[in-house]
């Protein structure tokens, strides 16, 4: 097993709030209240049989969560990176088929908190475990099971939702060490069902929306199948933006950055005129940004450029800033002025 240090999200948190997000003697959420809360409502007939309803995807950082949900949508749609943390917000993306409809909810990876950003996205994944029809657990099948990913599977086992174990990168891994991830992974959980996924070979992703509609109740389509998320335009610009950065960035910079889009316009027909600025904690992240006579911000504001005019669908003029914002991580107030705070039950 890894050493992952022992760690306690709960700290700090009233016992008001651990009942919120872990009172498991409740009713778990069910598809209408989950629905109710986001605003939508039955959408014209389905067929006899037809299931819908949440599935949340949970694990550690860098399991594939959200590259998981991109290969289901067929679209990218989610952020990805190899840098801890990417997922900063819970996003949900609507999978439509003719007897279904699946809304995938990524959650940010549950690690152990250095501060106070850290600790808001601890509590925004572990909301969904009690808010959710199916929890799909994901597993990195190409690294041992370790402590973190235990501590994860306890409080799985708690939620009264349909469980699933997803191993992921399975085409990093070989027979032995997935047998042994099965093991480690049931002995902690009954699980509903398994199955073993390659999101980025395309191996098992149909299988997995297969296995998670099969545990889910029969109900209506609570969503329009022309709604891929249910992210706002603007936070899609500052998470691809924020994206960029982390690909083109090391070291210290990537966690410290925060994303804000400023605006939105509409010049003229087929034309986006967004403006953005990126914020970081410290001068010295600034001037790395920023890069020898502006070329680092300008790679980054190229590269967002091509995912937001695929996104929106026409060309794009992106007009980015780099702003200083000491310790923004430890304010709770500017956590949720970025949209990264746990929403409020």
């Amino acid at each position: 097993m890894d050493e992952i240090e022992e760690f306690d999200p709960f700290e700090g948190m009233s016992d008001d709030e651990l009942d919120a997000l872990l009172d498991v003697g409740g009713v778990p959420g069910t598809v209408a209240g989950v629905a109710a809360e986001v605003g939508a409502m039955p959408i014209g007939d389905v067929p006899e049989g037809f299931r819908s309803g949440f599935v949340a995807l949970v694990g550690r950082p860098n399991a594939g969560k959200s590259t998981l949900l991109n290969a289901c949508m067929g679209s990218k749609v989610a952020i990805t990176s190899p840098v801890a943390q990417t997922t900063r917000r819970r996003l949900r993306a609507v999978v439509n088929r003719d007897d279904c409809q699946l809304v995938i909810v990524d959650t940010p990876g549950l690690h152990k908190p250095k501060d106070g950003l850290g600790a808001q996205l601890n509590k925004t994944a572990l909301a969904e475990i009690a808010d959710v029809d199916v929890v799909a657990f994901l597993v990195d099948a190409s690294a041992p099971f370790g402590r973190g990913d235990a501590w994860v599977a306890e409080h799985v086992a708690k939620s009264r939702a349909k469980k699933v174990l997803v191993l992921t990168k399975a085409d990093r891994a070989n027979p032995e060490v997935l047998t042994a991830q099965l093991e480690a992974a049931h002995a902690l959980v009954d699980f509903d069902d398994e199955i073993v996924t390659s999101a980025t070979e395309g191996f098992n992703v149909d299988g997995f929306v297969d296995v998670v509609a099969a545990l889910l109740p029969e109900g209506p389509r609570w969503f329009p199948t022309g709604m891929a998320t249910d992210e706002s335009d603007e936070m899609t610009v500052a998470e691809f933006v924020r994206e960029k950065v982390l690909l083109r960035t090391k070291e210290e910079v990537p966690h410290a950055v925060g994303v804000m889009c400023d605006s939105i316009e509409r010049p003229r027909k087929g034309l986006l005129r967004v403006r953005a600025t990126i914020y970081v904690e410290r001068e010295g992240q600034k001037g790395i940004l920023i890069g020898r006579r502006g070329e680092m911000v300008k790679r980054i504001g190229t590269d967002a450029r091509a995912d937001l005019e695929r996104i929106f669908g026409c060309q794009v003029y992106l007009e980015l800033g780099v702003k200083v914002k000491p310790n923004w991580r430890e304010s709770e107030r500017e956590i949720r002025a970025f949209g990264y705070a746990a929403e409020d039950e």
